[in-house]
């Protein structure tokens, strides 16, 4: 077994320190121009529109169209009004802890990282949208049966795709 005292201990965890450094400082400078397009690239924004959100944004729009999903909302008697008054009362309170986050904290008071500074923001949101989605396909289940959560997902993903345009 090697036994080292204390000064060489110190030693070489400073030597080591230095090397690690320079050899980072190295890789800094010394990168091949191939790497550094390849940055330069990966930097560039990308667009807002793409095939991922008109193929969400066409299929929300054809399934609000076949299913006359609004005029079905308003006036159907087969759904179930308890639930989905519970239902979009939660989706009201994400979309209020939504609007807190973005235009009161972020913008207004500066704070990026809100999870940070309110914790229980984020659990809170997630558990009000899951029981939403729960209680919105209670309400609808007895109108569409099994394709009602494969609806409310196609209009979800049509929202955010829509949120994400701006």
């Amino acid at each position: 077994m090697i036994s080292m005292n204390e000064t060489e201990l110190t030693t070489l965890r400073h030597r080591f320190r230095r090397d690690a450094e320079q050899l980072l400082l190295d890789q800094d400078h010394d990168e091949s121009p191939e790497v550094q397009q390849t940055e330069q690239t990966e930097q560039r924004p990308f667009s807002k529109i793409n095939r991922h959100s008109v193929f969400w944004l066409s299929t929300s729009v054809a399934v609000t169209i076949y299913t006359d999903f609004f005029n079905i909302l308003l006036h159907s008697d087969i759904i179930n009004r308890w639930w989905l008054n519970v239902g979009l009362a939660l989706l009201s309170l994400c979309l209020s802890l939504a609007l807190f986050c973005i235009l009161y904290l972020d913008w207004f008071r500066g704070i990026s990282h809100y999870e940070q500074e309110y914790p229980a923001l984020p659990a809170v949101t997630t558990a009000a949208f899951i029981a939403a989605s729960c209680s919105l396909n209670m309400a609808l289940w007895p109108l569409w049966s099994v394709l009602t959560p494969l609806i409310l997902f196609t209009q979800f993903m049509g929202v955010v795709m829509l949120v994400s345009l701006f």
